[in-house]
């Protein structure tokens, strides 16, 4: 892949990214539909019922209902190839169920890896690691 192709990739995710901090869930789906292939494979502990982009969209879904202010810092972006890295800093505020917890009124700030794959210009595959005890202990429903 050229070294336009990277870039082009890296400013796809930026793209992704601004949406998903919208917060807005019509302005996230749209962008899953635009940047994000139907049958991407998503590598992550999603028991949604769904694969594929729908997949992807319920998780986003969930995410708004517990934390309506989510948001996706980009700590740090690699390029290589048909992949593109990501490691960010979540935070947001718990204002709705999430994995079975009332609303704490909590501010959670979490880390997270992402690896992205690119097919014909869409995200064709997702792997990532998302602190999810550093969650969970913010939140109450683990001991520090």
């Amino acid at each position: 892949m050229s070294a336009a192709g990277t870039t082009s990739n890296a400013a796809k995710l930026s793209r992704f990214h601004a949406a998903v901090n919208s917060g807005d869930p019509d302005i996230i789906s749209k962008a899953i539909d635009e940047f994000v292939a139907p049958d991407v494979l998503f590598h992550a502990p999603v028991p949604m019922g769904a694969t594929g982009a729908e997949a992807l969209k319920r998780v986003w879904d969930v995410l708004l209902h517990a934390f309506p202010d989510i948001h996706v810092a980009i700590e740090e972006t690699i390029t290589e190839g048909d992949k593109v890295v990501s490691r960010n800093t979540v935070t947001g505020t718990h204002r709705g169920e999430y994995q079975g917890l009332p609303p704490t009124g909590k501010t959670v700030t979490y880390n997270e890896i992402f690896i992205f794959r690119f097919a014909e210009g869409r995200i064709a595959e997702i792997r990532g690691i998302v602190d999810v005890l550093a969650q969970l202990r913010q939140l109450g429903a683990l001991p520090s």
